[in-house]
């Protein structure tokens, strides 16, 4: 049964790849369409094929976990690269649906971060959940700097938001509660850690205005005032600030969350995307180039050279933002989301 159902999604996917112009000198890339794919295709991809003559088919995708499953089932890769979330890649390495990369290959002179290279992925993008303020409706003479200053009720009134969910906010719970960045999931992954995020997030309860689902939410409550201080992504903050509502971004105790490329199982050209993997990180302008045109920045060295000091203010991971952040922790996540959210959503009816 289970090769049926593999076979019938692979037909699928085959059609929408139109599997039949498989070529030597073609690469498959699977990912997330629209305009990501746009910029991609003008910064990185169209000069990679000039420079190597080696041709690009870009693919867009959704369920890409349950499509490498199939192709795993099969033997059928009909992708040499694919894009993946923190979560997904996650979900990627314990169905052994990737294949490791050759990092003497893509970063012969090591000049990557640590954090950029992983055994299976690139992390070429990234984007944080960060603590968003409006500065006209700070208390006079007073900063906020922390998610300990969110829960400050006291000394900072005013209506909040958070996203509707365990992710994140039990960390932000816990830092508040005076947990150290490095420990929040050592703490977490004991069920006293998970009752103290819990009893924490009663105290801030009776000040959240809104729980918010869409991305779109907290920026617009941001606009209109309705709240004063909220969770967000990064990227919309930095455009609504542009857009000259008096918001900033705190990236303090911020949640990093970076997305990668990696080569499934079985890929039929995985020396031609490695190649191409190492072309991307191969050139910091090319990459300030991305990140200016799609604020998701990758994490190669000196990208900021290139870019003004707002420019790379605004981006997660020019270094001083890293620092003071913390790096989702997807193997956490992909084990324990799915009974933290159950817990959270009966916790909002209490």
């Amino acid at each position: 049964m289970r090769r049926i159902w593999a076979a019938l999604l692979l037909g699928g996917l085959m059609s929408l790849s139109n599997a039949s112009v498989w070529a030597a000198e073609t690469i498959i890339i699977s990912g997330s369409g629209g305009s990501l794919t746009d910029v991609q295709k003008s910064v990185y991809q169209e000069p990679f094929t000039r420079k190597t003559g080696i041709q690009i088919q870009n693919i867009a995708t959704t369920n890409r976990i349950s499509a490498l499953k199939a192709m795993k089932l099969t033997g059928k890769a009909l992708w040499d690269l694919t894009e993946l979330s923190g979560p997904e890649y996650q979900q990627a390495i314990e169905g052994h649906y990737l294949q490791p990369l050759d990092w003497k290959v893509i970063d012969p002179e090591n000049k990557m971060p640590k954090m950029a290279k992983r055994e299976y992925g690139l992390a070429v993008a990234s984007y944080s959940t960060i603590l968003a303020v409006r500065t006209d409706k700070l208390p006079k003479g007073k900063e906020m700097k922390s998610w300990k200053d969110f829960w400050d009720v006291k000394d900072f009134p005013g209506p909040r938001a958070l996203q509707k969910g365990a992710l994140d906010n039990l960390e932000f719970a816990l830092l508040a509660d005076g947990v150290s960045k490095d420990k929040i999931y050592d703490v977490l992954r004991t069920d006293e850690g998970v009752d103290r995020a819990f009893k924490k997030l009663d105290e801030i309860k009776p000040y959240i205005t809104t729980w918010w689902t869409a991305g779109a939410q907290p920026v617009q409550m941001l606009a209109n005032g309705d709240v004063y201080y909220t969770s967000a992504w990064n990227g919309r903050i930095t455009k609504l600030a542009a857009d000259g509502v008096p918001a900033r971004i705190i990236w303090n105790e911020g949640s990093l969350k970076p997305s990668f490329n990696s080569i499934p199982v079985g890929a039929k050209h995985p020396k031609e995307a490695e190649q191409y993997l190492a072309f991307t990180i191969s050139d910091a302008k090319m990459n300030a180039d991305f990140a200016k045109q799609m604020p998701y920045p990758g994490f190669v060295p000196k990208l900021y050279d290139y870019m003004s000091k707002e420019q790379a203010e605004s981006m997660p991971t020019y270094p001083p933002n890293v620092a003071v952040q913390f790096e989702s922790d997807n193997s956490y996540w992909a084990k324990w989301r799915a009974k933290l959210d159950e817990r959270f959503q009966a916790w909002l009816l209490q």
